[in-house]
């Protein structure tokens, strides 16, 4: 990962692209548990890749660079739940298509959503994605 992140930082479009495909799955879990909705959590991993694009100069060390990309993922998820708090809703109710869900994350679900949004993220990054509490409270 080491070399992808420095060829990346050499503007090297294939490396960047490898490094942001080998980091999708952790993005996913984390932004989808920030945001509990699929589209939500697919602009946040977007928005995500194109400032980790837009900045990656500014990383200082290369073997932060999770720990830097899941800060910038968390800001964006921030960003999208503020602008959701400013929606105003109608009495229609949107179309839903059929949806099959499975219980395996049923608990492990519920036991999120009963969360406040900063604990939960705490959890997330924790438990989930592993990450050290010092580092969790650099990424915080």
């Amino acid at each position: 990962m080491d070399d992808l992140i420095k060829r990346a930082k050499a503007r090297d479009a294939d490396a960047f692209t490898k490094l942001m495909q080998s980091q999708m799955q952790t993005m996913y879990k984390t932004a989808r548990s920030i945001l509990q909705d699929e589209e939500d959590a697919a602009d946040a991993i977007s928005e995500t890749i194109l400032t980790c694009w837009e900045k990656l100069e500014q990383l200082r060390e290369d073997r932060y660079f999770r720990t830097w990309m899941t800060r910038i993922l968390v800001n964006k998820c921030r960003d999208i739940l503020r602008k959701k708090e400013n929606l105003f809703f109608t009495d229609e109710v949107p179309e839903v298509g059929a949806q099959e869900s499975g219980y395996a994350n049923l608990e492990w679900e519920q036991a999120l959503e009963a969360l406040a949004e900063h604990y939960r993220s705490v959890v997330i990054l924790y438990y989930v994605e592993g990450f050290k509490t010092s580092e969790i409270a650099q990424i915080l």
